[in-house]
């Protein structure tokens, strides 16, 4: 946990952006693989962590505006829990440590609640089904309209709040972004012909644990780069193909990292997979150039698309007006997926409150009907202390080819039968974090081979 000062000024800020009522902060439970006592790895809500910084399952806390009033509602650990898991630091202690005076038991949030006599309960959009349900029976509601009773005062002022980092958050997230690049480093100097790609995401994970923390998200290590969020780790590495490796680190507070690099599983890249990374990079260089306090991402991000749609024109996958193209949204056939999110506490930051509030604006709101652009998280205008990624790609997906081709789609700005040699490409992707600062950006973690020399560089160490 950070210093309890940190915690307890986080509260008041978001306290003083909330008129009246109560503000409900729901944690997360333990949830069980297959039956009650085996459960998966617990990840504390990042909200919850963000106010409180308890990470411990079975909480809700609330802070109330109008009787002046924090508490932490949670059970100690019983006999039994001590039998099998030893003693360890109580609930109340853990309160301290977030300057919260008041702990009552779980038991006791419902009658609270019940108590309110009317005033205005915040809550946040729930996405775990526990917590629906508990959600639906402390409040008595129907499951069925908890959405539409979500405070939508309450999730824009945590939103305005956790989207702007504190510096020692940036210290987080930098280590976690340095942790990746060594861990992307290690695969990179170690993959080898041969190996499946299982091999290389168990050494992900045993360095993630080792480093204190965890997996900040499931993997994506293959050579089937095409496939956005591929998490089939069965192929083996055969020479010739290109190896995408997405993967981060969550620190042991859950702040998160996420980097992406593309590397051949041969010692060197062959002359085609060359040409088409050095596009990718120069996209990569030119969304880079262009993060600063007030620029909308998606400049951002439709300048990356028109730097990939001429360097693919180059190449004679595309032709006619690139602005154009882009404009129609053509390059997606190439193109898929945005050019970045927000990140902290969660590699998506706050997707569990919406893209819709978390990456746009009423003024900038998002294209939910443009193939490519409904799949961009974030577009609105970048402020200092916001934390994000920019990670360009190229992805050539044999379906997509099919069905647009079949249907003549885009005939004017793409090039079907040339695209047709690129069927088996796979697919290239390059990313790093950035941080917006008063006067530009900042590259978090450390630097992590980019360019080809480099990224050969280091593939010859594996043979």
């Amino acid at each position: 946990m950070f210093a309890k000062e940190i915690y307890k000024e986080r509260r008041k800020q978001l306290a003083s952006k909330v008129d009246k009522g109560i503000l409900l902060f729901m944690g997360n439970d333990e949830s069980p693989m297959n039956f009650k006592d085996n459960t998966y790895h617990f990840r504390q809500d990042s909200t919850f962590l963000y106010y409180f910084g308890i990470d411990a399952p079975g909480l809700a806390a609330v802070i109330d505006l109008d009787e002046d009033r924090e508490v932490v509602f949670g059970d100690e650990m019983s006999l039994d829990d001590i039998v099998w898991m030893g003693r360890q630091e109580t609930l109340q202690e853990k309160c301290g440590r977030s300057d919260v005076q008041s702990l009552e038991p779980s038991s006791a949030l419902a009658e609270y609640l019940k108590k309110a006599k009317g005033r205005q309960i915040h809550f946040l959009p729930p996405y775990r089904p526990e917590n629906k349900i508990r959600l639906s029976r402390v409040l008595s509601l129907p499951l069925e309209t908890l959405d539409a009773s979500v405070s939508l005062e309450f999730m824009k002022a945590v939103i305005a709040q956790r989207s702007v980092k504190s510096p020692e958050e940036i210290i987080e997230i930098h280590k976690a972004a340095a942790i990746s690049a060594d861990i992307q480093h290690l695969i990179m100097q170690t993959a080898k012909p041969g190996q499946l790609e299982r091999d290389l995401v168990a050494r992900i994970h045993q360095a993630a644990l080792a480093s204190g923390g965890q997996l900040a998200y499931p993997a994506i290590l293959t050579t089937r780069g095409e496939i956005l969020h591929n998490h089939f780790y069965g192929n083996t590495l055969k020479e010739g193909q290109l190896v995408l490796n997405d993967s981060g680190v969550e620190t042991a507070l859950g702040y998160a990292g996420d980097l992406t690099r593309t590397f051949p599983v041969s010692k060197r890249f062959t002359p085609l997979q060359k040409e088409v990374y050095d596009i990718v990079l120069e996209a990569y260089h030119q969304a880079v150039g262009l993060l600063g306090p007030g620029i909308p991402y998606l400049d951002v991000h439709l300048k990356a698309c028109t730097t990939l749609a001429l360097g693919l024109k180059d190449l004679g996958l595309m032709k006619g007006n690139i602005e154009d193209a882009v404009e129609q949204g053509a390059h997606a056939m190439f193109f898929q997926c945005g050019t970045g999110h927000m990140m902290g506490l969660d590699v998506h930051n706050m997707e569990d409150l919406g893209e819709k509030y978390v990456g746009y604006t009423d003024a900038l709101p998002k294209n939910t009907s443009q193939f490519g652009l409904k799949s961009l998280r974030l577009g609105k205008p970048l402020e200092p202390g916001y934390v994000l990624t920019v990670e360009p790609g190229l992805y050539f997906i044999p379906e997509l080819i099919d069905q647009w081709s079949a249907a003549g789609k885009f005939r004017d700005y793409i090039n079907y039968d040339k695209l047709q040699e690129f069927r088996d490409f796979s697919g290239i992707r390059v990313e790093d974090n950035f941080l917006i600062t008063q006067d530009g950006k900042e590259m978090l973690g450390k630097h992590l081979a980019l360019t080809t020399d480099e990224i050969e560089a280091i593939r010859a160490e594996a043979f």
